[in-house]
This record gives C-alpha cells, sequence and structure tokens, in this order.
C-alpha cells in the first residue's frame, strides 16, 4: 500500500463541484492499493501516517506527527500511485488492484483511521475527485508498507 503525504494548512476534496470533506492543519494522503496488498498493510501504513514525525517542534525541526499536534488526516484513493512506469509514454495500470479489492481495502482503511484519530475526513472511491490544498513547506513523503 502506497501513501503520498502532504503537510498541509488546509486541503479538500470535491465531487462534481460539491465541496466534500476538508481538513485544516494535517496531512492529506494519497492512498494506492496494489494486488498484493491486505488489511494488515493498511494497518501498518496507517500507524506510520499517524506517527511520522513531520510537523515543526519548537525548534523548528520536524520533531512531531500529526497525533501530537492534533491536525487532520484526508485520505483520497489514488490508484494511479501505482502505474507502472518503467516504459513507454503511457501509464500502465496492471500494478494496481483490482477496484472491489481497492474498495474494500481503502473504506477499511478509512474506517480504522476513524478509530483512531480525529478529524478524519476522506475522498469517494471512483468518483472523479477534485483535490485543494495548500502544502505547508512544501513537505511531501512517499511512505509504503
Amino acid at each position: 500500500m502506497i501513501a503520498l503525504l502532504q503537510r498541509v494548512t488546509e486541503a479538500s476534496v470535491a465531487i462534481a463541484g460539491e465541496r466534500g470533506a476538508g481538513i485544516g492543519r494535517g496531512l492529506l494522503a494519497l492512498i494506492g492499493i496494489r494486488p498484493t496488498d491486505t488489511a494488515e498493510a493498511g494497518d501498518r501504513l496507517l500507524d506510520r501516517m499517524l506517527h511520522y514525525r513531520i510537523f515543526a517542534d519548537e525548534q523548528g525541526r520536524m520533531n512531531r506527527s500529526v497525533t501530537e499536534v492534533g491536525g487532520g488526516l484526508l485520505l483520497v484513493p489514488q490508484f494511479t500511485l501505482a502505474a507502472d512506469t518503467h516504459k513507454g509514454l503511457r501509464p500502465g495500470f496492471s500494478r494496481a488492484a483490482p477496484p472491489e479489492q481497492a474498495r474494500a481495502l481503502f473504506e477499511s482503511l478509512v474506517e480504522r483511521a476513524r478509530q483512531r484519530h480525529a478529524p478524519v475526513g476522506s475522498g469517494v472511491f471512483g468518483a472523479d475527485m477534485q483535490i485543494s490544498l495548500t502544502n505547508d513547506g512544501p513537505v511531501t513523503i512517499w511512505l509504503e508498507s
């Protein structure tokens, strides 16, 4: 499972022009799911996202997690993160999990995140979404489980 984390001062998702979930300070996590991923991989990834130290402490060092700063978490499914880009000029998506598997794993990840952290928002699996964000830093981190 892949998470492309972006530290944000704000982020939101819109579907069909209607604003959906949004957060203030926190993490926007674009989530990619591969065929070999499991719920256990999602648990490991969630634990890393919640405890990864990318927020500044009193000395300005990245030494605090989203949990420690009380930030929001916005989870957005993005199958294109699993793209095969090794050759050619167009991405292949054979490395992305089938939609049924990916939907179940993403929804499970969101549910577990809501049990462990607040606030948590999410995009909608399979929807055409527009993401708005203000990247803080910028800080963008690629995590895998």
